[in-house]
């Protein structure tokens, strides 16, 4: 199985990284975790068969997680000529903010008659489901009271698990979330400036002893993190970086 971090920027844009795009391949099995604003672009950079994509997993409806959605669709739809099917997966709510961010992004968009099947699945925290040969158990992600509800996920396809935490402040969940993971992908927004709605490193390695992943890779940086990934003696995503599991 192959993970490559197509995105592994914050909302900013800082360092110059694309917003959160990760793309997971392996034997029956291909999708995307998020796909932000800037994620078609950052696709085609790396020359990625946008049509052998099965699913999209979407764990909130921020336009760095959700808002390459409508190029993707139009895309599909006109220029890679897609045939075969798609499926969204994404939190409760999410059939209607497909139809807002298609509005807001090209209006009219929504009502197109898509050319290929398409799909989109919701599902809510603690919920546990099978979509195209992947296990997925949803937990609640704390980023915050509006334009929620926020999740994290673990994904299961074979014998092998990667979890991420999505946007979140510190919760408990999240050790069951990344639990022994084979690759345990965590936000890591501030190296140990403790905010609201979001993670910092300190509270990741606090915790590290509990969740026990094979692997950490730490992803959505801010300038701050950054700007001290010379201290950093954690692994720290990088856009267009591969890791074989």
């Amino acid at each position: 199985m192959k993970l490559q971090f197509i995105g592994s920027g914050d909302a900013f844009g800082s360092g110059g990284r694309f917003n959160t795009c990760f793309h997971v391949t392996g034997s029956h099995i291909n999708f995307l975790i998020d796909c932000g604003a800037s994620s078609l672009i950052a696709l085609k950079k790396n020359l990625i068969n946008l049509n052998d994509i099965q699913t999209i997993f979407i764990t909130h409806f921020h336009a760095d997680h959700f808002g390459g959605i409508p190029f993707f669709i139009l895309d599909s739809q006109f220029f890679s000529k897609r045939q075969k099917p798609l499926t969204i997966v994404g939190p409760n709510g999410l059939a209607n903010w497909y139809k807002k961010v298609m509005e807001v992004s090209f209006p009219g968009s929504s009502k197109t008659k898509l050319k290929f099947e398409f799909s989109l699945v919701e599902i809510n925290a603690g919920e546990k489901i099978n979509i195209d040969n992947v296990v997925v158990e949803s937990y609640q992600a704390q980023h915050g009271i509006l334009n929620g509800p926020f999740l994290s996920y673990r994904l299961t396809a074979g014998e092998k698990v990667i979890s991420y935490t999505g946007d979140t402040e510190w919760t408990d969940d999240l050790i069951h979330v990344g639990k022994e993971a084979d690759i345990f992908i965590a936000e890591a927004y501030f190296f140990d400036k403790l905010i609201p709605y979001h993670l910092n490193l300190a509270s990741i390695v606090q915790n590290l002893p509990k969740i026990k992943p094979k692997r950490l890779i730490l992803t959505h940086m801010s300038d701050d993190m950054l700007g001290m990934l010379k201290e950093i003696k954690h692994e720290v995503a990088f856009d267009g970086m591969n890791v074989f599991i």
